[in-house]
């Protein structure tokens, strides 16, 4: 549904995105991770059209952006990042305005508002103007618009910013069956959204791509991943540093695979030598890659990591 070749944009002498590159099919909820400024409100935007490329093709649904952008901006609803609306309106009579943007008229365009109220829980607030609306209202009033014409394709920028604990929950389950049926794209930097609504994710620093993959992927790039902590009487890192790299946790140790690739294997090694060195296991699991790890990792400068 989204392919994108080469894609480059340029302001003056800054390269802020830079030979970016991947599809998105139907089905797929493709998560957009990056620090702030590492070009991924400039892509979501050359995407819908919103802002033309310095180089590179954009297409939706088969259709190039740039060389058909109606045809391709039928198949897209856009949630920008502060969205903007009429605070002078009502809720009601924005999205009457959104739905006859969108060519709907008569029945249709009243079957479109009833169902994006309903998928936003918007009926309580249906009658108020946008400008007397909490922050959290306001965002699923611009959240409504962007599905009005029930688009295949779904780009969001930070859709979950400045919302609270429920709501962030509600839209990440709105995304999850949303995803079933479309191809959608979402901009966040809150990693935990990765696992909470993904089936894929893009991690994007200066301007390039420099992770792509499922979370469990993702997660298995970090250093953690397969290491196995223990905390054992008599267990000893001088023992436990023939099966890998020994980490002293203090009254336990965390034992990192020699090879990632036999990571699978370190568990059943440990278990092994308990069995042979009689030690008693007070404590004992095999670790799960942490994202943020990775995130930190791939995105920060060296001469800021710790």
């Amino acid at each position: 549904m989204i392919r994108i070749e080469n894609l480059v944009k340029t302001f003056g002498s800054k390269r802020a995105v830079d030979g970016v590159s991947f599809n998105v099919e139907r089905g797929e909820v493709l998560g957009f991770l990056g620090p702030n400024g590492a070009g991924k409100s400039t892509t979501m935007r050359m995407i819908t059209g919103f802002m033309p490329p310095s180089a590179g093709r954009v297409s939706v649904g088969g259709h190039d952006v740039m060389e058909s952008p109606l045809a391709a901006k039928r198949l897209i609803g856009y949630l920008p990042e502060n969205a903007a609306s009429y605070p002078d309106m009502t809720v009601k009579a924005f999205l009457d305005f959104a739905a006859e943007l969108r060519g709907l008229e008569g029945s249709k365009r009243k079957q479109a508002v009833n169902r994006v109220v309903e998928l936003c829980f918007l009926e309580s607030v249906l009658r108020q103007s946008i400008d007397t609306l909490s922050k959290g209202y306001k965002h699923r009033t611009c959240l409504a618009q962007a599905l009005i014409h029930d688009p295949d394709v779904l780009i969001m920028d930070e859709p979950t910013d400045g919302l609270d604990p429920n709501q962030k929950h509600e839209v990440r389950n709105l995304i999850r069956t949303l995803g079933k049926k479309k191809a959608i794209v979402f901009s966040t930097h809150i990693l935990e959204e990765v696992d909470a609504a993904c089936t894929r994710a893009i991690i994007i620093d200066r301007g390039k791509i420099v992770a792509n993959g499922t979370p469990e992927e993702l997660r298995d790039m970090s250093e953690l991943a397969g290491a196995v902590t223990i905390s054992a009487h008599g267990a000893t890192a001088e023992k436990l540093s023939e099966l890998g790299r020994v980490e002293d946790l203090g009254g336990a140790f965390r034992v990192y695979p020699k090879d990632k690739r036999q990571s699978s294997e370190l568990a059943r090694a440990v278990v092994e030598m308990v069995a042979r060195e009689g030690w008693k296991v007070e404590g004992m699991y095999s670790e799960r890659g942490e994202l943020d790890e990775v995130f930190r990792r791939i995105t920060l400068p060296d001469t800021v990591k710790r």
